[in-house]
């Protein structure tokens, strides 16, 4: 962001280093991926689209009611785009960003200057975010695959503890990593047409921690700890992932005492000469995610769930009636500044980064500080080469103070935007009133226009996801078992899941933090999203009363994919006002209670596999039965009731622990 702003000071043209600075930030803020080639998607994409923006916005610029109904148009094209996924989401933010700057400011140069230099500003973060490839090609999907390993160690060594919140908080680790590690594998798969040594070691190696996370679910449903050289045996596989390194591993294995332990012994055997071995067969690898389909395929079906989708005509009309509010009104009262009021509506109303209500409050609290912050800035400092300093030393807050949350993110950017505007207007403390009330109008029209406006119901928002996450945990129950329905229903969650799966990337990001939505997990926007439906439309094929164990793990990720967004959307609304926050705390037991019914079935699916007794068709139709009739539940009322139902079977069956936790949640009931 320096480099710019020296630039155009020592050639005479600050405002034009300003411009390109502009442009460095929005890169800056973009630049949160792992992989190499997805921090080219999710900076390069944006800012295409940052210069279509401010081109549009230069052309409306001056024209009056005309400019009014330009920009209205924008957001509404800006917000539909928004929900395809992460690098959408960001790319339809700097759109809206850069057209509401270009219609609200004097642009120095030719009409094609500013999209230039702010393009150009953005292409440097991308070149300097580059130079490292050459030297660490391949490097952040094997610290991925790696970390995976890591996190699996920790969730083994929870195992048997009592209270299980440990083990809870390492389970949800493990499927936020697996997930990533997923995404970037398959990001990286879906560019590689030929054959990749390095991908089908990568892939190989996150199948093969498959199992032990199996695994994981019964020894802790036994109560009986690991021993620590569990831990330890699969913290050197992590190593040796990580250094590529593929000599013999000694394994120090205690002998197993059970079905859980044996089940754990075997499948670090069998992880550890995945890892160590030399060479693997691509043609012996069981992709459990299946390769992403074409770009041209996902981009049709990408823009036709945009123009259907009843979601994102939703939102992209409630930013489209923000922002013609917002214009209007400073079109028909004098606001100094008045760009800055679509500004502050355009990063409040950005619901895949957080909850409306919450970023507003804290876009207003962040923008305070930033304004103090701002203002010795601007009164102590010259203009000039001063500035350079300055920026130097502002601008490493953003992405350092960007992970703790959208309010610390605003307060780093605020005195970075205004510095860069100062030497665009030479307007200095004039600017610092101006921002403070224009962002505190644009904070009070996306609560009222954009949020109070708009209620949404509980069960649009969660409810029929939760719901359709029960039912398909009954399928899950019922075709780890074998069972006809389980086999028939199966193709039918792949299906119905690739929309959430493709979701997760714009909902995974912390709360209110702009761009880290398109880091890593933003690549499930194309690679995982739509490698889970082609796979799970395939698995309906599978005809046999034995479910093949490939498509029980796909089914598994799935499941723990659509329960981390559910639980991820609890969590947001946990920062509403009543009565949104409210009903919130009073399901989030029910998404918990859900989470220990997979890991029961895992756990006795296990367990059947290495020795134990397998349960009667009759025992899985109850489980599965009770579980469609609490999803029918969840989707039918506002509030949970308590129902008291009586799971019989023999008290030795691998279903009673699973009996257990379906009882406990038909149990659950909302707090008056």
């Amino acid at each position: 962001m320096t480099l710019p702003l020296a630039i155009g000071l020592a050639v005479g043209q600050p405002a034009y280093g300003a411009l390109a600075s502009m442009g460095a930030l929005s890169g800056v803020i973009g630049d949160t991926a792992d992989a190499y080639r997805m921090r080219i998607l999710n900076i390069a994409i944006p800012q295409l689209f940052g210069a279509i923006g401010v081109t549009l916005g230069s052309a409306a610029y001056g024209h009056g009611w005309w400019a009014v109904a330009a920009l209205t148009g924008i957001a509404l094209v800006s917000g539909m785009i928004s929900t395809i996924g992460a690098v959408a989401s960001v790319s339809g933010l700097l759109l809206l960003l850069n057209s509401v700057i270009g219609a609200g400011l004097p642009l120095p140069g030719a009409w094609w200057v500013a999209p230039a230099l702010m393009s150009g500003g953005g292409l440097l973060v991308l070149l300097l975010a580059l130079l490292a490839w050459p030297l660490r090609s391949g490097i952040p999907e094997r610290a991925a695959v790696a970390n995976t390993y890591r996190t699996v160690a920790d969730l083994l060594a929870t195992c048997g503890d009592d209270p299980t919140a440990g083990y809870d908080a390492a389970r949800q680790a493990v499927t936020q990593s697996l997930n990533q590690s997923y995404d970037l594998v398959l990001a990286r798969r879906a560019r590689h047409h030929g054959s990749s040594p390095d991908l089908t070691r990568l892939l190989a190696q996150l199948n093969a921690i498959t199992p032990v996370v199996e695994a994981a679910p019964a020894v802790h449903q036994s109560g009986e700890p690991l021993p620590p050289q569990i831990r330890d045996t699969v913290r050197h596989l992590a190593h040796a992932v990580e250094t590529g390194y593929t000599g013999p591993i000694g394994l120090d294995l205690p002998a197993p005492t059970g079905e859980s332990t044996r089940a754990v012994d075997h499948a670090l055997r069998h992880a550890a000469e995945v890892v160590t071995a030399p060479d693997v067969d691509p043609r012996g690898i069981d992709d459990r995610l299946g390769r992403p389909a074409a770009l041209r395929i996902r981009a049709t079906r990408a823009a036709r769930n945009v123009l259907l989708s009843s979601g994102s005509w939703r939102y992209g009309l409630r930013l489209a009636v923000c922002i013609g509010l917002a214009q209007i009104l400073v079109s028909t009262v004098p606001v100094a500044r008045s760009y800055w009021v679509a500004l502050t509506i355009t990063f409040v109303m950005k619901p895949d980064f957080g909850s409306v209500f919450s970023r507003a409050l804290l876009r207003a609290l962040g923008t305070v500080v930033g304004l103090v912050i701002a203002a010795a800035v601007l009164s102590a400092v010259p203009r000039g080469w001063w500035d350079v300093l300055v920026l130097l030393l502002l601008a490493p807050l953003i992405p350092a103070l960007t992970p703790r949350g959208y309010g610390y993110q605003t307060a780093a950017i605020t005195p970075v935007i205004l510095l860069l505007s100062d030497v665009l207007n030479h307007q200095g403390t004039a600017l610092l009133l101006p921002r403070l009330i224009d962002s505190l109008i644009g904070c009070g029209i996306a609560l009222i226009a954009g949020y109070l406006l708009w209620p949404e119901s509980w069960h649009t928002r969660v409810g029929d996801r939760l719901a359709e996450a029960v039912a398909d945990t009954a399928r899950y129950v019922e075709s780890a078992f074998g069972t006809a329905g389980g086999v028939v229903a199966e193709g039918a969650v792949g299906s119905a899941q690739g929309a959430v799966g493709s979701a997760e990337g714009a909902v995974g990001s912390a709360e209110g933090v702009v761009g880290s939505a398109e880091g890593a997990v933003g690549s499930a926007e194309g690679a995982v999203g739509s490698a889970e439906g082609v796979v799970g439309s395939a698995e309906g094929a599978v005809g046999s009363a034995e479910v093949d164990p490939a498509a029980r793990a796909r089914m598994r990720r799935r499941l723990y994919r659509d329960l981390s967004v559910i639980r991820t959307e609890f969590q947001r609304a946990l920062t509403e006002p009543p009565p949104t926050g409210r009903l919130a705390a009073g399901w989030l037991p029910l998404v918990v209670a859900v989470e220990r019914i997979v890991d029961a079935t895992t756990a006795a699916r296990v367990r059947v596999r290495h020795g134990a007794p397998e349960p009667s068709p009759a025992e899985v139709t109850q489980v599965a039965r009770q579980l469609r009739e609490l999803a029918e539940g969840v989707r039918e009322s506002e509030v949970l009731v308590e129902v008291r139902t009586e799971l019989t079977g023999p008290a030795e069956s691998v279903l009673e622990p699973l009996r257990q936790e379906v009882a406990a949640a038909r149990a659950i009931a909302s707090p008056h």
